[in-house]
């Protein structure tokens, strides 16, 4: 009897996924994965953003592929597996093949390396994830500046707020014999403010 081939199923569930979605998704790659010639190996789940390396899952699986404890590996999409565009897609999936391991992707039939057309595709879809990637990362930048124009990122002014004070009572209690420093506690002002209105003494 043929082996089965051993599948690893890889997810990476954002966090504008909801719980349902992100279940159905892992259903579907489960049952998927339990055909007449394939078997369930091994699952690794990533709570993390596709444009990072250092997913803890996703390193797991490449230490556990070294150890050929998988045939091939299955995720819903290819953005799912990663962003960080098409060098590096190609770079993991090069590091895959080179320890036995094939790609697949759930949604994407032409996005596999089983496939003779595969490695293209994988290319293709992973530039495209990296131009939406880098898009978002435009439309932060692009916020951030507007903000910093109008001010500070909570569209605050920048710098200390502008002094308000009230001319006539600087010149009140300046009649009234009263000091620099006791007016510009008064008038919540500083001191050289005092001097420089009215060239106050004392």
């Amino acid at each position: 009897m043929e082996r089965k081939i051993r599948t690893a199923i890889y997810a990476r569930v954002s966090t504008s996924d909801g719980r349902q979605e992100a279940e159905n998704q892992l259903a579907q790659l489960r049952q998927f994965a339990e055909s007449p010639t394939w078997e369930t190996a091994a699952e690794y789940i990533d709570h993390d953003s596709g444009g990072r390396a250092d997913r803890a899952e996703f390193r797991r699986m490449f230490a556990d592929a070294a150890q050929r404890r998988f045939d091939l590996v299955l995720v819903w999409a290819l953005d799912r597996f990663t962003r960080e565009g098409v060098a590096e897609t190609f770079e993991y999936i090069k590091r895959l093949n080179s320890q036995g391991v094939q790609f697949v992707s759930f949604t994407e039939e032409h996005f596999r390396t089983t496939g003779p057309a595969g490695e293209l595709m994988i290319a293709v879809a992973a530039w495209i994830a990296k131009q939406e990637r880098t898009r978002i990362s435009e439309r932060v930048r692009v916020g951030l500046s507007r903000a910093i124009e109008r001010g500070t990122r909570s569209g605050k002014p920048i710098g200390r707020p502008k002094l308000i004070f009230d001319r006539p009572k600087i010149a009140d209690l300046r009649t009234e014999g009263r000091s620099r420093r006791e007016i510009a506690r008064a008038c919540n002002a500083g001191v050289t403010t005092v001097r420089g209105v009215y060239g106050t003494s004392g």
